[in-house]
């Protein structure tokens, strides 16, 4: 039994194991890289963790789907009668879910096909990946630790003075978004701060409630950056 589940891989082309070993090796180096690239690059409000870590996984996958079907094209119709056999009920909402399917998908497709060795390998270094990836937090963006909201009645000539004092507490500040409405005097501002010390978060409160002209002060920790 042993030598047929690392030998066994019951293929028109005998199998070559190190060669398998760093294709899906190479896919993961390579999608990795494609992360990275992904992340230091991605300028939008929407980012997702999930996805990053996706960005990593499917080349193992498609790579393990193409030593699955092996030329083989009776195996490549299985492939696809099981993706329409596999209908969902609920909307998997979130990206990642829906690669662990698919890597369900692709290990009972190789065990099927009596590719043993193939699924073994393949499951192994999937599950690999996922454990690194939760270990690790790969993908997660800490920029900010507070958000700012409030009202600045004075001229927006006089903001410098507000801007000392963020830059004061934090290591970075980026005015977010800055609001006049007609008919009411002042501006509203939304400030982004990854502090200096965040324990002392309350104490930049309370200075910023002393300024004069400042009202309607509020925060919200924002420990990671939102995925919309």
């Amino acid at each position: 039994m042993m030598e047929s589940l690392f030998r066994g891989d019951f293929a028109s082309a005998p199998l070559n194991i190190p060669v398998m070993i760093l294709g899906l090796l190479l896919a993961f180096l390579l999608g990795h890289a494609n992360a990275w690239v992904y992340m230091l690059t991605h300028s939008g409000l929407s980012y997702s963790r999930t996805f990053v870590n996706s960005l990593i996984l499917i080349p193992v996958i498609v790579s393990l789907v193409m030593l699955v079907l092996a030329n083989n094209l009776v195996t490549a119709f299985g492939m696809m009668a099981v993706f329409a056999i596999v209908r969902f009920r609920n909307i998997l909402r979130d990206t990642l879910d829906t690669t662990w399917i698919l890597i369900s998908l692709v290990i009972g497709m190789a065990c099927g096909t009596m590719k043993f060795a193939t699924a073994v390998a393949g499951g192994a270094l999937t599950c690999g990946i996922m454990l690194y990836l939760w270990y690790t937090a790969f993908g997660a963006r800490h920029r900010y630790d507070l958000i700012v909201n409030l009202h600045w009645a004075r001229p927006v000539t006089d903001l410098p003075e507000l801007r000392r004092l963020l830059e004061r507490h934090s290591r970075r500040a980026l005015c977010a978004s800055q609001r006049s409405h007609e008919g009411y005097t002042g501006t509203d501002l939304s400030y982004r701060l990854l502090l200096r010390d965040p324990a002392r978060s309350e104490e930049m409160l309370k200075e910023l409630r002393e300024i004069q002209g400042v009202s309607r002060v509020t925060s919200l920790k924002a420990e990671e950056e939102s995925e919309l």
